[in-house]
């Protein structure tokens, strides 16, 4: 029997940097010791207390479904966590409890985009976004963005690129691949300029709590209570595994979340739940804080070697754990675009890195993105390694 496959799940492109990963994993199946800084993933384990919480929720026979909209205690929770953070008072039933943020936008783009109609997004930008709205037969437009506006979405791009059939624009702030974050004046501009086209405004936050400053990042929330949060447990909190993220929507949309999250996946993870509601306890939260204070190290670290190796910078990241940088000066008729020379620092210096082919079309050739989710030591090898390369064949 020959399968038809979906139009629609032809149209969605698998990740570059997965085939890194799986390269990667054969050459140190071989013995080979890979530096590994193309995955989104903290390298810091889940805390202790959170696996303790999900140990003694397993114990008491915990594992049966939760509501769709995730546990109340849990979602009280996270309440109380914006009015701790960001002095807001958000009643706990605006909180959609979600198997990771790709959940939640999987929720967002089921309830708000129709057929044909479009979101706004930025090129380079999360590859999944794009694909979540063709997922459910939207369509993505996606904006080049460079370092002048931080590669970021601004009221002018808005109105310049609004349609008739634009409903949604979707930034992130700190955003992936760039680590560029919005401040509280260009949120509220984007938030005016959507509000004019009477739109929504959806913003990805789970990189929050991951600044180089030390001052907290404002929460669209803030400026627009209409607008959509997206966050996750996986980045600040460190449960990339446990698959756990939240939406903060208008009440409005409660129960068209409700009803979309029943029918798609029942509810979250009810072993997840249960452990994240540990992820907010004091002691934790010291921990949680001095990792990120680690990630800010290892920036100031990378940043300035990989200056020195001729990768550009014209925007610097504030947030996040990642360095989205120019690689031109690395190019040559050798190695003529990011792809390839992401696949020769990989074989030839044991160094994997993510092309910017995974974050659109814009300058991709030219961009490579370095997460820097490993220790100092082992970065600063990498940066040996990079040197070693670049004496070699540039």
């Amino acid at each position: 029997m020959n399968d038809v496959i979906s139009q629609r799940a032809q149209e969605i492109q698998p990740f570059h940097v997965m085939d890194i990963l799986a390269q990667a994993r054969e050459l140190e199946a071989q013995g080979r010791d890979i530096i590994h800084l193309e995955i989104g993933e903290p390298d810091f384990s889940t805390p202790q207390p959170v696996i303790d919480a999900a140990m003694k929720s397993l114990q008491k026979g915990e594992t049966f479904y939760t509501p769709a909209l995730g546990l109340t205690a849990l979602r009280e929770r996270l309440a109380q966590w914006y009015r701790d953070t960001h002095q807001l008072d958000i009643s706990y039933r605006r909180i959609v409890v979600t198997p990771g943020a790709s959940g939640a936008l999987l929720l967002v783009m089921g309830a708000l985009l129709d057929k044909d109609h479009e979101v706004l997004m930025t090129d380079p930008g999360y590859p999944c976004n794009r694909h979540f709205a063709r997922f459910v037969e939207g369509q993505a437009r996606s904006i080049p963005v460079g370092p002048e506006t931080a590669y970021q979405l601004t009221a002018a791009h808005i109105h310049e690129h609004w349609q008739k059939n634009t409903q949604l624009a979707l930034v992130a702030s700190p955003s992936n691949p760039t680590g560029t974050v919005l401040n509280r004046e260009q949120l509220q501009s984007l938030s005016d300029a959507v509000r004019e086209h009477r739109g929504r405004l959806v913003v990805d936050e789970i990189y929050h709590g991951l600044t180089s400053n030390a001052e907290q990042l404002p929460s669209v929330l803030e400026v627009d209570d209409e607008a959509i949060v997206v966050n996750s447990f996986s980045k600040f909190f460190g449960m990339t595994g446990w698959r756990l993220g939240w939406l903060v929507v208008p009440e409005s949309l409660v129960p068209v979340m409700d009803r979309l999250a029943q029918n798609l996946f029942l509810a979250a993870p009810t072993i997840a739940q249960h452990a994240a509601m540990s992820a907010f306890e004091p002691a934790v939260m010291e921990t949680l804080k001095w990792r990120s204070q680690q990630f800010t190290r290892r920036r100031e670290m990378l940043l300035p070697a990989l200056k020195d190796l001729g990768f550009q910078f014209a925007a610097e990241p504030e947030g996040a754990f990642y360095l989205y940088a120019d690689c031109s000066q690395w190019l040559n008729e050798q190695t003529p675009d990011s792809l390839t020379l992401c696949r020769r620092l990989l074989d030839e210096a044991g160094v994997a890195i993510t092309p910017g082919h995974d974050f659109g079309d814009y300058q991709a050739k030219t961009h490579c993105r370095f997460a820097y989710t490993t220790d100092i030591e082992r970065l600063s090898e990498a940066v040996r390694r990079l040197q070693q390369f670049s004496e070699r064949y540039r």
